[in-house]
């Protein structure tokens, strides 16, 4: 009986170390994102409808959140709409420029071929007025791209 339950221990610890590597595998992104071309600043009004960049590797991004007004603690559209490129994840992330507000980082659903939505929301601040950045984050078939643009909200 006692030579049946030797193999026990190893097998658990066999199927627990595959489960855990499986997991950090489906997790290895959040943990360690892979490399990415960082654009300049846009200097492109997001109050004033979507702004548009042109990939270094050809093809152009268009990214847009409405409503335009961009209130704090309602929900926000967001839009990113991709061409002459194959995107197959896009993500914004949305930190204050002169204030950390956390994590914030939406990952948007792909809608049509080329075309990304989701929703998301800004905390409330403090200030009367606060400086965000948006970063649009481009992983496509030709490497992984980070768009800032720059806006404000005012309370």
């Amino acid at each position: 009986m006692a030579e049946r339950k030797s193999w026990v221990l190893p097998v658990v610890i066999l199927a627990a170390a595959a489960i855990l590597g499986s997991v950090a595998w489906y997790f290895r992104d959040y943990f360690e994102p892979p490399p990415a071309q960082v654009l300049p600043l846009d200097d492109c009004d997001l109050h004033q409808g979507p702004c548009r960049r042109s990939l270094p590797v050809g093809g152009e991004v268009m990214f847009s959140i409405e409503p335009r007004s961009i209130p704090v603690t309602e929900p926000l559209k967001l839009v990113v709409e991709v061409q002459g490129v194959d995107a197959d994840r896009v993500e914004v992330d949305f930190s204050g420029v002169t204030m950390n507000m956390g994590y914030n980082r939406p990952l948007l659903k792909k809608v049509a071929d080329g075309r990304f939505e989701g929703e998301g929301l800004l905390p409330v601040c403090i200030r009367q007025r606060m400086d965000w950045e948006a970063r649009v984050i481009l992983r496509t078939d030709r490497g992984s791209f980070i768009l800032p643009w720059r806006f404000e909200t005012v309370k």
